[in-house]
């Protein structure tokens, strides 16, 4: 047996203005108040990828495992209290904490979860998951006692740990689920570290502590509240005022600079390269972006590295990065980064070899639209950027900024020339996050409508692979295809700023906004004058 299988080298995160230093001893008691965007569509983990869900109702919840958020992107139990993998890779066998709960007094066994994994890959009539295809390989799961549950899978997957960790697997009671599927959609029940109390919504929802919590000690807050508030000034102007003392997304850097003048060391703020990126998608099924040679040209002429440089000062924009999050397991080196068109150092050589392959191509005078997001951050100054880029290879182009919901009918429709779209890898693990580049035909996320059987196969060999140093040279030969064929190509990564009252202790940064929300282990510091 394989005990604890890892996932790889623990994240190195750069903190600023001050580090999350925890005091030696964490203190009881209190309510944390923080900020959402919006509410909760409904209370469904299982049917959402918005960050909103997580943020909202994670803390009612448990899962089967979640992220070490100390040594992401490990994993450790949550409530399983060990496993084991055989050396196939193809059974997980979990023990589960005794004396689990719901927060209505019912145990918590294998049989729930085993009721909250059926219902996570095979769907009921009526009730949505999104990780349906996730847990496609799981053949059968087993119960031998209700302390113990075994999955049976149909082929190894390197990636099933981190699939168990997934905060979206919220652990539901299979008594509800067998009265009606979709109890979850509109309740809320589960066994986390807290338990619900109330929902008004547009205006908050409120946790208490659960008191039989499993974990000894957990947790130290009395309770938390959320206040939802969609406009950033307004977000802003509560944390200044004290009504938060924290927003777990992002803020920007010039609203970071506007808290650090009001509150001076009353703040302070941790950053990572965000898991979430900027792609620019080519329509291949419209010429000129048919040919391979413009693809290429386009992106050729784009000065990454200026662009992090520049980007940085008035947007959330940073990181230079390939298909993987930079600093991730399996991402490139930055001399297998430079070595791929359009990430080389030499920017002239690189756009003259750029207005050379589009005359070899005969639109030298090449005229688009790019369909781009009304949004401010980070996509106006991205594709203002962008225009610029193109115009020194003499390539005229329109910025054309639609609001989301027409922005994504156009690209879903193909109603498009060239996107600025984006990329959100809530997993990393190259099986979720190289899924979009894979030809059209086998992944909806593939904006660029381009087939590549070539990559299809590579793909494939990846999401099978166990050995760590095969797996990497498959994703580097896939990587390589990728930049070269250019059906849609990374620009830059995202900065994940995150700022929060001095007292708040106990959580752990991280280069995704929906892992590590639980608050099982934040406690606030005493206040000081």
């Amino acid at each position: 047996m394989i005990r604890h299988l890892a996932l790889g080298l623990a994240l190195a995160l750069t903190t600023a203005t001050q580090a999350f230093a925890q005091a030696p001893q964490p203190t009881r008691g209190g309510t944390l108040n923080f900020a959402v965007v919006s509410d909760p569509p409904n209370y469904d983990c299982h049917g959402h990828e918005t960050y909103v869900v997580v943020q909202s109702v994670g803390p009612f919840y448990s899962t089967l495992l979640k992220f070490d958020m100390s040594r992401y992107p490990e994993v450790k139990g949550d409530l399983a209290k060990s496993w084991s993998v055989s050396a196939d890779g193809l059974t997980y066998t979990f023990e589960l904490n005794p004396g689990v709960t719901f927060h209505d007094g019912s145990p918590l066994t294998s049989a729930d979860i085993k009721a909250t994994y059926e219902r996570l890959r095979a769907p009921p009539a009526g009730v949505v998951s999104l990780r349906q295809a996730t847990f496609a390989d799981i053949a059968s799961i087993e119960t031998p006692s209700p302390t113990q549950i075994v999955f049976k899978l149909s082929a190894a997957n390197p990636a099933m740990l981190q699939n168990f960790a997934s905060p979206y697997n919220c652990v539901y009671s299979a008594a509800k689920l067998a009265q009606d599927p979709r109890f979850p959609v509109q309740n809320i029940l589960g066994s986390g570290a807290f338990r619900f109390v109330e929902h008004v919504r547009g205006s908050h929802l409120v946790g208490q502590r659960y008191d039989k919590y499993f974990v000894d000690g957990r947790p130290y807050l009395d309770g938390f509240r959320i206040a939802f508030i969609p406009q950033a000034t307004a977000m802003l102007n509560a944390m200044q005022g004290g009504q938060i003392q924290a927003e777990f997304r992002t803020v920007g850097p010039a609203d970071r600079a506007r808290l650090e003048q009001a509150l001076g060391n009353k703040i302070k703020f941790s950053e990572a390269t965000w898991s979430t990126g900027l792609i620019v998608a080519f329509n291949t099924e419209k010429p000129p972006f048919n040919d391979v040679r413009v693809r290429r040209a386009l992106s050729m002429a784009i000065d990454r590295n200026a662009g992090s440089v520049g980007l940085r000062r008035t947007s959330i924009l940073r990181a230079v990065g390939g298909l993987v999050r930079p600093g991730a397991p399996f991402s490139a080196s930055a001399e297998e980064l430079a070595s791929l068109p359009g990430f080389g150092r030499d920017i002239a050589a690189s756009r003259a070899e750029a207005r050379k392959l589009l005359a070899e191509a005969g639109v030298s005078n090449l005229t688009f639209a790019l369909v781009n997001r009304a949004v401010p951050q980070p996509y106006t100054p991205a594709g203002i950027f962008l225009v610029d880029q193109w115009r020194q290879i003499g390539v005229t182009v329109e910025h054309r900024q639609l609001e989301t919901s027409p922005y994504v009918q156009a690209v879903r429709a193909g109603n498009f020339d060239v996107a600025l779209d984006f990329q959100n890898q809530v997993l990393e693990d190259p099986t979720y996050t190289l899924l979009r580049y894979i030809s059209a035909d086998k992944s909806p996320e593939n904006p660029s409508k381009g087939i590549d059987r070539q990559l299809d196969q590579t793909f494939e060999r990846i999401t099978r692979e166990t050995n760590v140093q095969a797996r990497t040279q498959l994703i580097r030969a896939f990587e390589k295809r990728v930049m070269e064929q250019a059906y849609q190509v990374p620009f830059l990564w995202w900065n994940r700023l995150v700022a929060m009252d001095t007292r708040v202790m106990g959580w752990n940064m991280s280069p995704s906004h929906v892992h590590g929300q639980d608050l099982v282990d934040v406690w606030l510091a005493p206040a000081t004058n």
